[in-house]
């Protein structure tokens, strides 16, 4: 089955260098290019793609409303921001709004493609502990916010579950910290996503910020 792609970026070189990577691989296919995140927005409700590459500094709708807009119409399509620095303030807005994951632009051509493979599974991108670092470089910018009700819906198990996917463990550690089997933990973490409304494990580390449940650490 073939992994269906829209590149969104003002630059006409990045779209075509980027499409050339993903159209080189038997299993993806670049279906639509957009030059602005209004466009984008447009792209993604007219071809329904399994993954979008977003810029985040776009005219006419900036990549992170853009991404806004799309995670807000329902959409099943998986938005990875694209940006120029792994530190960039304006990604972790772009997490926050709904994005999967985000890429530099200097990326590799075959990490490039396996990063579309591996969202389009609707596994989170990058590893927990890169989304930590980013929160806890910017959470002074965003107050944690009172707990929603889909977070009071969680049971007090599945409340220290997320707590532990915020602090950037991976299942087996969860498991080993909570004498559960790894099934179990699997079991708790989709439970977790699926009560708290949340896409992916990059939402759920962003929530556990968010939420309270986990403090940016210092220095």
């Amino acid at each position: 089955m073939t992994i269906r792609v829209v590149v969104a970026d003002d630059q006409t070189l990045v779209r075509g260098g980027f499409r050339m990577i993903i159209d080189a691989r038997d299993d993806l296919e670049v279906v639509g290019e957009a030059a602005d995140g209004r466009h984008a927005v447009r792209l993604v409700a007219e071809l329904r793609p399994d993954v979008v590459l977003m810029d985040v500094r776009m005219p006419v709708m900036d990549g992170i409303e853009a991404t806004r807009a799309i995670v807000a119409s329902g959409s099943a399509t998986r938005v990875l921001v694209v940006t120029t620095f792994d530190l960039d303030e304006h990604v972790l807005t772009a997490l926050r709004a709904g994005a999967s994951g985000f890429l530099l632009k200097d990326i590799r051509p075959a990490e490039l493609a396996e990063a579309v493979r591996v969202v389009a599974r609707g596994d989170a991108l990058l590893a927990p502990t890169v989304t930590r670092r980013m929160l806890d470089r910017f959470a002074h910018t965003a107050p944690p916010r009172p707990a929603p009700e889909a977070l009071a819906a969680l049971s007090p198990r599945e409340l220290e579950v997320l707590t532990l996917i915020g602090q950037a463990l991976s299942n087996p550690e969860i498991a080993a910290r909570l004498h559960l089997s790894e099934a179990t933990v699997k079991t708790h973490v989709s439970a977790v996503l699926r009560k708290a409304g949340l896409r992916d494990r990059v939402q759920a580390v962003v929530a556990a910020y968010d939420h309270g449940l986990v403090e940016p650490r210092r220095g």
